[in-house]
Parts: structure tokens; sequence; C-alpha cells
């Protein structure tokens, strides 16, 4: 509780400091329902999702899916994670090795602004400069190179290692998916 004396609020430092985010990784298709449980639970969650029209052969229809399938997050005091932990469908926290690692306030903060000011968005690969990338559409599909970024374009180079020189392509961002190391260098069979 918050005391004033003689005009100036005095906050008594018992009061508990915004504890930090965690992701738990959860078994597939379990994330609503471990959202509901950590919720019941007392813990703050949180389970950004999106919506996608799915056709069966009799209709089509609106469905909610988590944006990032596996993940659940949640503000988590890490030395008291056993009940979390025996939430069914969680199977860890996220961390290095076996360490939890907390998530950066501000990647949550912009992801749960996202989500509140109703924007659409969809899972993405993730990508960043310096990573093998491959086109999959168009004219370029099955090319691979080094994705970089020019101002706000991408940009695909592609080299030619005995001569040790190289061309950049501007390329949508929309139309390349990342490359993992064992298939770059080889066409995929699409």
């Amino acid at each position: 509780m918050l005391q004033q004396q003689d005009g100036v609020i005095e906050i008594p430092e018992s009061l508990p400091a915004k504890l930090p985010w965690y992701a738990l990784h959860v078994r597939s298709r379990f994330e609503k329902a471990v959202a509901a449980a950590l919720q019941g639970r007392g813990v703050e969650e949180f389970l950004p999702v999106y919506k996608a029209r799915r056709r069966w052969t009799d209709r089509i229809q609106t469905v909610t899916f988590p944006l990032f399938p596996g993940y659940v997050f949640c503000r988590l005091e890490i030395g008291r994670r056993l009940p979390v932990l025996t939430i069914p469908g969680v199977i860890s926290v996220v961390g290095t090795g076996k360490v939890p690692a907390p998530l950066p306030d501000h990647e949550i903060e912009a992801i749960q602004a996202v989500a509140s000011a109703g924007v659409p968005a969809v899972p993405w690969p993730y990508l960043k400069e310096g990573q093998k990338v491959r086109i999959v559409r168009d004219a370029l599909k099955d090319v691979e190179g080094i994705l970089i970024k020019v101002k706000n374009d991408f940009r695909l180079i592609l080299s030619v290692t005995i001569l040790q020189r190289a061309v950049a392509i501007e390329v949508d961002r929309d139309s390349i998916e990342p490359v993992s190391a064992s298939t770059f260098g080889r066409r995929s069979g699409r």
C-alpha cells in the first residue's frame, strides 16, 4: 500500500517488481489449454493468435491458431516454476541448455501491441541478414543465396566463388524462405 507523508508518496520496498517473461515450450495443439491452466493458477500468460480461413470438403471456416505454434508466454519467478512445469502439455521453459532465459520485455510488448491493435499478423520464418535463403516462387524459384538488407529493401547475394565476385538482386520478402545448412547449394525437388 502506498503511504503519503507531507505530500510525498512513499513506495514501500515490499512492492513486487514485474516478473520477467519466459517462453514455455508446449506440446503441439496444447497452447490454448496451457494458457487457460496458467490463468487458472494465477500466472500472467500471453498467447498471441491469428485467424485464418480453412477449407474443408463441405465448408470454409475461420479458425484461430497460435501465432507462435508450440509456445506460450508467461511471467514467472523462475525459482518457483514447478507448478507451471506440471501443467499438462508443458514441456519446458525455453532457455540456453538447461538454464531458462527471460525474454526482453520490448519483444513481448511489441507482440502485445500488434495483438491489441488488431493488425493482421501471421507466423513467418525467422530471417536475419547474412542468412542463407531460397526463392520459393516466380521465375527465380529455387535460386539460393545470402540475404542482405539495403535501406528498406531485401537483396539476395549470388556468388561465383572461383571469381570472387557476386551479384545482388532485389527480392520480395514474401518470396523467400530460410535454407538449412545441409540443403544450401542444392536445388530442392519442388
